[in-house]
């Protein structure tokens, strides 16, 4: 499998042909897999966005408050209320924004940008991904598989990878269930998540920071013979870490915090990265 990123690409604005630029600068295949970075793709839908558009509720000022009070940095509340507006609602709203987006992606900030957004004011995701993925993929001559990627952290992991946020031409996952392992057991819960993977593979290439390039192209990948599923985000009922997060509350200790730890945990200055601003470099 080859990996490669679209040298060449322009600055994007508003109404810019996305494929037509793609197809300018490479020979594409049937069955390649375009990897196209969120931000290029909301800035060609037009999704930057002035803050002084998101006048902020007295939810939002009272959400900013408490999160200046936590970090000791000023959180303008039109920034919470921008991402107040993206969201269905929050996972958490201290000690820092984790937001449901409209098309079920959970993530800081609700995935809003502050970084490349190609002008003042912030970046939203786009409204669908996915229905983004199957423009761009309409409009590639040879129809190879599209996935919309952004960057995001994980629980119980330090730093981001990338990861699918949107999809069209290409299975989400590798349904593994019911095949049988080397050992002759049969796989029962196995789900490979493949559209993640790739969107990390081309996340590798791609990219950060003023570097960047927002389109990889992921080349011999094969899929194998092997069940799909279409399934990208995990259904309420079912997470069982963004319930128990819902539940929680910040600065109130439980047993928990309250275990005695035979080891001290080694020292890891990246946390607090982790969970700030939505940053999405390499556009």
């Amino acid at each position: 499998m080859e990996v490669f990123a679209v040298p060449g690409l322009p600055e994007f604005e508003p109404g810019d042909d996305l494929a037509a630029a793609i197809e300018a600068q490479i020979d594409l295949r049937p069955d390649d897999v375009v990897c196209v970075a969120s931000t290029v793709v909301s800035k060609v839908e037009d999704r930057r966005q002035s803050l002084a558009r998101f006048e902020p509720t007295e939810r939002a000022r009272s959400i900013a408050q408490r999160l200046a009070s936590i970090t000791g940095s000023e959180t303008d509340p039109r920034f919470v209320q921008a991402v107040l507006e993206e969201s269905t609602s929050l996972v958490l709203d201290a000690p820092f924004l984790l937001a449901v987006t409209r098309f079920g992606h959970v993530g800081v900030n609700a995935g809003i940008d502050r970084s490349n957004t190609g002008g003042p004011g912030v970046l939203l995701l786009p409204e669908a991904p996915s229905e983004s993925a199957a423009r761009i993929r309409a409009g590639l001559a040879e129809s190879p598989g599209v996935i919309v990627t952004d960057t995001s952290g994980r629980p119980f992991r330090t730093g981001q990878r990338g990861v699918a946020i949107g999809w069209d031409g290409v299975p989400v996952g590798r349904d593994w269930r019911g095949e049988q392992d080397r050992d002759g057991t049969e796989l029962a819960v196995t789900v490979e998540n493949v559209a993640d993977e790739l969107a990390a593979a081309a996340n590798l290439v791609s990219g950060e920071g003023a570097g960047g390039t927002p389109v990889v192209v992921v080349r011999d990948f094969e899929f194998g013979e092997h069940g799909t599923t279409e399934k990208l985000f995990r259904d309420r009922e079912t997470d069982y870490v963004r319930q128990a997060l819902e539940a929680w509350e910040y600065g109130k200790s439980g047993p928990a915090k309250e275990r005695v730890r035979e080891r001290p945990e080694p020292e890891d200055t990246a946390d607090a990265g982790d969970h700030g601003e939505h940053e999405r470099g390499g556009e």
